[in-house]
């Protein structure tokens, strides 16, 4: 079931129209900030979205300074809205826990750039929101706080490894909150709660400070909210380039929110890609269904819709194995000390995968790396954009197991990932936006990807689609107000 948000619901609204509630005075930062908390306390034994929270009182306070700032004219782009951080980066004076027992009591000295940015643009950090042990696999749950759980079905996860901020969001818990993306983290999650993800191109946020830089460049930070302006929104707080990172990006000429409506208004028509299944993947009915619905979307604003045969290589066994090699990385100056603080199934699975990761593996993932990228390079001569689903079938069940029965066919936990993961490897941006839903009632999403740098027009296609077909108003209903 969804319903409309109320116009008195402010944590059901988006960042706009807190903005304006803010700017018209019908609404304080001080209560908006109460609200979070009240909102928090409320749905934690079900969603459980959050890890750890700052304390009321300080954020009570800095949501006083807001009001001030802004009866004084002087408001900042974000100012006075409530901030969940996802527990994988750092929030000043909150444990990075990582989602693990190994850092339970790893209190952050400073902020990570991403929070710091937004921050000076005036949000204000309630929290942590909850991750995998490591930010490892797409179902958000770990030994140290549990199993994160979707509001649109409380048996099914919110996706991972941004599980917590997407169960925030979708639950009307936090207006903002962090992500990262390393094979799907942002947009898997966004796909399972009917929000709207942007991966960004690499280096778009700049990552730091003193963070290890991702062994293959493919990590990124980017925003997971309820529309596509309040992502762009997010985003211009937190690009830009950073002396703590070398691969950081110049900032735009143009704000990403100021440019969204450059298509209808510049009259500008598309060469949308489709894609059902990348050549190679397994798709469930009524998901390829809805998207291919959804795709037609574009068609009927007059662009063009161009059909896809084949696909890029599959990522393929070396990435897994890579990322199992770089986890345990991670965690070898701790190992010695803490190795019964992790949790036993990630920790096995993470050392049995690091074995495997021979040179010959190197080679091959190199190989198909480069033959990813190329088939992406080819397709984005050819259109402007690519539409794909986001996520193959529905979201799996809160406590996992991954692995799935599509269509009579077993799939392997990764293939999760098969649409998403190939656009880390092409450093390029990638967003997923609301399709609609299955026949479970279940989101689906999907994935709009463009060429390296083509952040704006990712987000413009993303804003085109919404205007059409609005996800915003309709957010699942809490089983007590059944």
């Amino acid at each position: 079931m969804t319903r409309p948000a109320a116009p008195n619901d402010p944590l059901r609204a988006s960042v706009g129209e807190l903005l304006a509630a803010l700017d018209a005075r019908q609404l304080s930062c001080v209560e908006l900030v109460d609200a979070v908390y009240e909102r928090i306390a409320h749905t934690q034994p079900t969603l459980n979205a959050f890890t750890n929270l700052r304390d009321r009182e300080r954020a009570l306070a800095d949501a006083r300074a807001s009001d001030a700032r802004r009866a004084r004219g002087e408001a900042r782009a974000l100012e006075g809205l409530p901030l969940g951080v996802k527990d994988l980066e750092d929030a000043e004076g909150l444990p990075t826990t990582l989602g693990s027992r190994a850092f339970a009591d790893a209190v952050a000295e400073r902020d990570s750039t991403q929070v710091a940015r937004l921050r000076a643009a005036g949000a204000i950090v309630v929290g942590k929101t909850n991750t995998p042990e490591l930010g490892h696999t797409a179902v958000t749950k770990n030994p140290l706080f549990g199993a994160t759980r979707n509001p649109w079905n409380l048996e099914r996860t919110p996706g991972g490894s941004s599980g917590g901020a997407s169960a925030a969001i979708a639950g009307g818990v936090v207006p903002i909150a962090t992500a990262s993306d390393g094979g799907g983290s942002v947009r898997i999650p966004a796909s399972c709660t009917g929000c709207f993800g942007l991966k960004p191109t690499f280096g778009r946020i700049a990552q730091g400070p003193g963070e290890l830089w991702n062994i293959d460049h493919t990590s990124v930070q980017g925003p997971l909210t309820r529309t596509v302006e309040d992502a762009a929104r997010q985003l211009d707080a937190t690009c830009g380039p950073d002396a703590s990172d070398p691969f950081s990006l110049p900032a735009p000429e143009r704000p990403f929110a100021a440019s969204l409506d450059e298509l209808r208004r510049a009259g500008r028509r598309l060469r949308f890609g489709f894609s059902p299944d990348l050549g190679y993947a397994v798709v469930q009915s009524d998901v390829a269904d809805a998207v291919e619905e959804a795709a037609l979307v574009f068609e009927r604003l007059g662009h063009a819709i161009v059909p896809i045969a084949g696909g890029p290589p599959e990522p393929g066994r070396e990435w897994s194995l890579l990322g199992a090699f770089e986890q345990r990385s991670k965690l070898a100056p701790w190992l010695p000390e803490r190795r019964e603080a992790f949790g036993r199934a990630y920790l096995e699975g993470v050392e049995r995968g690091a074995e495997r990761m021979t040179i010959e593996r190197w080679h091959a993932y190199r190989v198909r790396r480069r033959e990813i990228h190329d088939w992406c390079a080819a397709l984005f001569e050819q259109v402007d954009l690519l539409l794909t689903p986001t996520i193959p079938y529905d979201p799996p069940p809160a406590r996992g197991p991954l692995a799935a029965e599509v269509e009579g066919r077993a799939q392997p936990p990764a293939n999760i990932g098969s649409f998403t993961m190939p656009f880390n490897l092409s450093l390029g941006p990638a967003a997923s936006v609301r399709a609609g839903l299955s026949r479970a009632g279940l989101p689906v999403g999907m994935q709009i990807a463009g060429p390296r740098l083509a952040d704006a027009l990712v987000l413009q296609a993303a804003f085109a689609f919404e205007r059409e077909r609005p996800w915003h108003p309709h957010w699942p209903v809490e089983r007590s107000d059944d």
